[in-house]
């Protein structure tokens, strides 16, 4: 079935609501598989901005082609584009700290010592959830890699930056070379990284643009990468030779570093030992 001049040059949807708009409108105009893109993307919108291409066309049972043929369809240049705008909506609604603290007060928080419970028992579930969850094989994959680097690069801004500023130290305190990888005066440290280093880098949604950029660059170097992250599907999944991911349980929106500090120490300590028993 060949597809109506209707179907093309499309200007892309700007937003969510236009974007399911479109879906509608052409929808009955699409051949058999672009339908059934449509269907399995109409039915999985949350999915979109967490997923690769590859799993959007298993999710859809289509050739990763036909998902990329979708997006054209609709406007988009690419996968690439229809991702950003649904990656800027969905992380978009994670609210900012001014609106947190409002929402905060309007269901009646209470007092300092209320709060301090509340986030120690999102703390627990943090840790009790990693301790469920964790990938053992992805953990000693990422304690192999680490062990024989010359140097480990260490990236994380944001949220991410108190994680990988305390990596740093701990790597310090034990004697393993280490860059961290701060922005600090715009310095681009990034021509340090050699063969037989290591990348750690570490993100979480909203993903950092700039950890992901410099975890490509030593990707391209021919650098092993690390990724410290919450789902599989973040852009660092696919630049990384192991992916550790960590959920954080959040109260009123807030999400503390319980359960990803409980795995970095021990990722640190972990790669010390394993250093010390090699040079025995």
């Amino acid at each position: 079935m060949d597809e109506p001049a209707s179907l093309a040059h499309l200007s892309a949807p700007r937003s969510i609501v236009e974007f399911r708009e479109r879906l509608a409108e052409l929808n009955d105009m699409m051949p058999k598989r672009l339908r059934q893109c449509a269907e399995y993307v109409g039915a999985n919108l949350e999915r979109i901005a967490v997923s690769t291409v590859s799993e959007l066309a298993s999710g859809a049972d289509v050739p990763p082609s036909a998902v990329m043929r979708f997006c054209q369809i609709l406007g988009f240049s690419g996968f690439t584009e229809m991702q950003k705008l649904f990656r800027e909506s969905y992380f978009s609604g994670w609210p900012d700290y001014s609106v947190r603290l409002q929402n905060l007060k309007a269901s009646g928080a209470g007092s300092p010592s209320a709060l301090l419970g509340e986030f120690i028992e999102a703390g627990r579930l943090s840790l009790e959830s990693l301790a469920a969850s964790v990938d053992e094989v992805a953990l000693n994959s990422a304690v192999g890699l680490l062990v024989r680097a010359e140097t480990i690069h260490i990236v994380g801004f944001r949220r991410a930056f108190p994680v990988s500023t305390y990596l740093a130290y701990v790597f310090e305190k034990m004697s393993i070379p280490t860059m961290l990888h701060d922005g600090v005066g715009k310095l681009d440290p990034r021509f340090a990284m050699r063969r037989g280093d290591a990348m750690l880098a570490i993100t979480f949604a909203p993903y950092s643009e700039e950890t992901v950029a410099l975890a490509q660059d030593a990707r391209a170097r021919g650098l092993p990468v690390v990724a410290l992250t919450d789902f599989a599907t973040s852009p660092l999944g696919r630049i990384s030779d192991t992916v550790l991911t960590v959920h954080e349980v959040d109260f009123g929106a807030f999400r503390s570093l319980s359960a990803t500090i409980a795995l970095a120490i021990s990722l640190a300590v972990a790669v010390a030992s394993a250093r010390d028993t090699l040079n025995e």
